[in-house]
């Protein structure tokens, strides 16, 4: 009987240790799932010297710079009238898709999570030809003074 006793015991303790060791187990991979969950992550979207047609990007400005980031929303079926940049900038789309057309033609569809660079000096406009309005967040590398884009109301839109 005594020995009965001893191997419940036994046993009842082993059920305990297994039962203390799963729930630390669960706990630490609960707590590293958290973890991983919430560690930073960056992934480069973009690294050039041209914008989106190819060209090569004009040299630094000199003196002092200003930089400026604008949020854009484009509802659907919108179209920008024609521009021009004279400074450098790129963005990401974070909603939509939008279509940039150069005045040669060329055109560029930029799709949500893209990222784009833009013309400089080259006059072109936007359209938004999808379903959903088009979120598009820009950034600019420019001085005091200087527009971020020039408008060029002569051009007509098609």
């Amino acid at each position: 009987m005594a020995k009965k006793r001893s191997l419940w015991i036994l046993a009842t303790i082993l059920a305990i240790c297994g039962l203390v060791a799963v729930v630390i187990i669960c706990g630490k991979s609960s707590a590293q799932s958290e973890t991983a969950a919430q560690e930073v992550k960056s992934e480069e979207l973009i690294r050039t010297s041209q914008s989106w047609d190819g060209v090569d990007l004009p040299d630094y400005m000199q003196g002092r710079p200003e930089l400026v980031a604008v949020k854009y929303e484009f509802p659907a079926g919108q179209k920008l009238g024609w521009h021009h940049h004279p400074v450098m900038n790129y963005g990401i789309l974070v909603q939509g898709e939008l279509t940039i057309i150069g005045q040669d033609g060329k055109e560029k569809v930029v799709h949500e999570g893209e990222a784009v660079v833009e013309m400089v000096n080259t006059i072109h406009h936007g359209e938004n030809r999808g379903t959903k309005p088009v979120i598009l967040y820009m950034f600019y590398l420019s001085q005091e003074g200087l527009p971020l884009a020039v408008q060029h109301p002569e051009i007509p839109l098609e």
